[in-house]
């Protein structure tokens, strides 16, 4: 697969370096309104995770200011959308309607009506959502167990997600462009609540808000079989704590815990992943040493064999992402 990357911000750095990684999949194409980005100077990138950028060889890529000239490219494949929430539909548009597969960073859009038009938009292979979680081994051997019963059905679930203040993203909590905590954030628990669980019939949601916006929140999705699954989270008012993510997952015969947390003074916490089966033993995995970047490696590569194949991923279907955005307006209501 050949493609090309549109946004080159923190994400598509991160995506650069996964396609240098991949056997998969090539970049072959940037395009950035930056006239030093196109000359190879991504040294001011960074973000919450990964190294810093660092200037890169532009020499083999096709290098373009526009997205609408690197859509002329008939070598490229895929369009990689690594641009900010609000321009996600337009680039999505135009792609396809130049004959592109899409990868588009997560959320698929602001609003669920707009993520369910784009999902249906082509064949169910042509736009893919980069949702990550599934392609983290601790996140990823809930939808495997999920998928091949290893320990019967999944019946309840707790999920978090955590952050300080953004203060790095000033527009954080405008719908309009970022969609604040829940369309930001827990927008990842709920791709993974919707893969393990399927679709709630309804949510109950207490919050703090900021401008009518959810900030901080704890959610109780409900299921007709009663099946108790909850998720909270979202900022809390101090720098101290920069990130915590993690869950409980109980199925049948098993249950699984996982957690991490990251503080300002460089410190981490964590309780790595443990299962508890129902006979009393305890299991704790070995999930090797990769590193983040590994995690969109595998993601890429789905994309990859999914442009091969021509059959959809589960894990980026556009569908799934297009639940997860609406169970986030569920909650925002």
């Amino acid at each position: 697969m050949r493609a090309g990357i549109v946004g080159v911000g923190f994400m598509g750095w991160i995506h650069y370096l996964a396609y240098q990684r991949s056997n998969q999949a090539d970049l072959v194409a940037f395009c950035s309104r930056n006239e030093s980005k196109r000359r190879g100077d991504w040294t001011g990138i960074q973000g919450n995770f990964g190294p810093p950028g660092e200037q890169i060889d532009v020499s083999n890529l096709a290098v373009y200011e526009t997205l609408d000239e690197m859509l002329t490219d008939e070598s490229i494949d895929l369009i990689d959308i690594c641009l900010p929430p609000s321009l996600h539909v337009e680039a999505i548009e135009k792609s396809l309607a130049a004959g592109k597969k899409v990868l588009c960073e997560k959320p698929l859009a602001l609003t669920a009506e707009d993520a369910r038009r784009l999902a249906t938009l082509g064949a169910p292979s042509d736009v893919m959502v980069a949702h990550i979680l599934p392609f983290i081994p601790e996140f990823g051997l809930l939808v495997q167990a999920a998928t091949d019963g290893r320990w019967g059905k999944p019946i309840a679930g707790r999920f978090k997600r955590t952050i300080s203040p953004p203060d790095w993203i000033p527009d954080f909590y405008n719908p309009d462009t970022v969609g604040g905590p829940l369309i930001d954030l827990h927008v990842h628990d709920a791709h993974l609540i919707c893969l393990l669980f399927g679709m709630p019939e309804s949510v109950e949601t207490s919050c703090t808000r900021v401008d009518g916006v959810p900030k901080f929140y704890e959610t109780l999705f409900r299921y007709a079989d009663d099946r108790p699954v909850s998720a909270g989270g979202g900022v809390i008012d101090s720098p101290a704590r920069g990130f915590t993510h993690g869950y409980e997952v109980s199925f049948e015969r098993a249950t699984v815990q996982f957690e991490f947390a990251a503080y300002a003074d460089g410190t981490t916490a964590s309780i790595p992943l443990v299962i508890l089966h129902a006979d009393g033993t305890v299991e704790r995995p070995d999930l090797g040493e990769g590193d983040q970047i590994d995690h969109f490696v595998d993601e890429i590569n789905a994309a990859a064999e999914s442009v091969r194949s021509g059959k959809p991923s589960p894990m980026l279907s556009g569908e799934l992402a297009a639940n997860a955005i609406e169970l986030c307006q569920w909650q925002s209501r």
